[in-house]
């Protein structure tokens, strides 16, 4: 029979992944405190949150939420990102630190309801951010725009080009 505090972290780690775009596993062994509380911080700027559970209640909390399975990378200490608005911000915030601290392990996730490797994350974390493509799409779509005025205004602005030359002639003569 399951204990009040085990069904209590059940809830909260069901609630964790319904609200999280992207789930983020890291094997954060031999990370100091001062190292923990670095990763956090760029984790925290990503607007996500990295929280540590016990990887039994993970592998219950996915079967009852009908996740895909991640029990190949549920294997010793576990920390668990989950992304806010933008997963990309979050891989690259573990990507980034994972380059400078050797200690950290992608281990994979789950990203839009399917199973990632750590190959994928590092694939997603290559990825421009949300605004990056944002201002991508803008400019492709201001560009024709931008086009048409330029050719219209193009007829006007020689003729006027025309007449401020026929009246420096006339001033010059």
């Amino acid at each position: 029979m399951p204990n009040a505090q085990n069904i209590e972290m059940l809830g909260k780690i069901k609630s964790d992944f319904a609200a999280a775009n992207a789930v983020w596993v890291v094997d954060y062994r031999g990370l100091t405190v001062k190292d923990l509380e670095a990763l956090r911080g760029s984790i925290r700027e990503a607007q996500s949150a990295m929280k540590v559970y016990k990887n039994t209640l993970v592998h219950i909390a996915l079967a009852e939420e009908e996740l895909p399975s991640m029990d190949e990378i549920l294997e010793g200490p576990s920390a668990f990102v989950f992304s806010g608005e933008d997963p990309v911000a979050s891989a690259k915030a573990l990507t980034t630190y994972a380059k400078t601290n050797k200690n950290l392990v992608i281990k994979g996730g789950i990203m839009d309801g399917a199973f990632v490797n750590a190959e994928q994350v590092q694939a997603i974390a290559a990825l421009p951010s949300r605004e990056q493509l944002i201002a991508k799409l803008l400019g492709t779509i201001s560009n024709p725009m931008t086009q048409v005025v330029r050719v219209l205004n193009g007829p006007m602005s020689a003729f006027a080009r025309a007449v401020a030359a026929i009246a420096e002639k006339k001033e010059a003569a």
